[in-house]
């Protein structure tokens, strides 16, 4: 039986310090996942409209916004090999649709292979569990660079 925390650190199994984005600079999502997409496919060799497309249209059905500041865009990427995770921190929230029509600070982006194991159900339910406690969220706020913010996604569990 697992120990009740490590569903958390699931993200961190997926995360690296390369894929955190610190003080991202963008206006709205349209703009957030090109950001992404053009990331994706300079340091993972993804397709940029891929990635954009699948994205938005996840997006579309129903916003990814889970509240509190916090936004988990998904999406599943056909000829994606394995799981990838990002993080970003934005500069200035941004409008996100979300449930308590707050804006978002905090992204993290999941995006899985198609069709996708039931993995990435655990790490969308971790992500939300992660990001709904305050003082996570306030650590990451002062998280001075990529590897501190690595470093609180990988030793974070419930209660620290």
């Amino acid at each position: 039986m697992r120990p009740k925390n490590t569903a958390l650190n699931e993200i961190a199994r997926y995360l690296t310090a390369r894929d955190i984005w610190l003080d991202l600079n963008v206006a709205d999502k349209r703009e957030l996942f090109d950001a992404i997409g053009r990331y994706l496919e300079r340091e993972h060799a993804l397709s940029h409209d891929l990635v954009v497309t699948s994205l938005s249209r996840r997006e579309l059905a129903g916003s990814t916004a889970v509240g509190e500041g916090v936004a988990i865009p998904h999406a599943r990427v056909s000829g994606l090999e394995r799981i990838l995770v990002g993080y970003a921190r934005l500069a200035s929230p941004i409008p996100f649709n979300a449930p308590d029509d707050e804006p978002v600070s905090h992204v993290l982006v999941l995006l899985v292979p198609s069709p996708a194991t039931d993995e990435h159900l655990t790490i969308l339910a971790a992500a939300t569990r992660l990001f709904s406690d305050r003082r996570f969220r306030d650590r990451l706020e002062v998280s001075a660079d990529p590897d501190a913010a690595m470093q609180l996604f990988s030793t974070w569990s419930e209660g620290s």
